[in-house]
């Protein structure tokens, strides 16, 4: 449930080769961070949010996600 005054965001998980977890907002190019713990990126990946739409204004239309695909090649 969103609350009034909340935005949404996708954020894709990776586990890195160092064992920590990399999370990247995909409406939000160039938003990113890190954590040794799922419970810990949850926490980062909200600050992080906050800081990238401070910097860019509360104005910023994130661009729209239409669709997550694998594509086997």
């Amino acid at each position: 449930m969103v609350l009034a005054g909340q935005r949404e965001f996708h954020v894709a998980i990776e586990e890195g080769e160092d064992g920590y977890y990399i999370a990247s907002v995909i409406e939000l190019p160039g938003c990113h961070t890190q954590a040794k713990t799922l419970k810990e990126l949850d926490s980062r990946v909200k600050e992080v949010i906050e800081l990238y739409l401070e910097a860019e204004g509360e104005s910023l239309q994130p661009s729209k996600v239409v669709a997550i695909k694998t594509i086997r090649v």
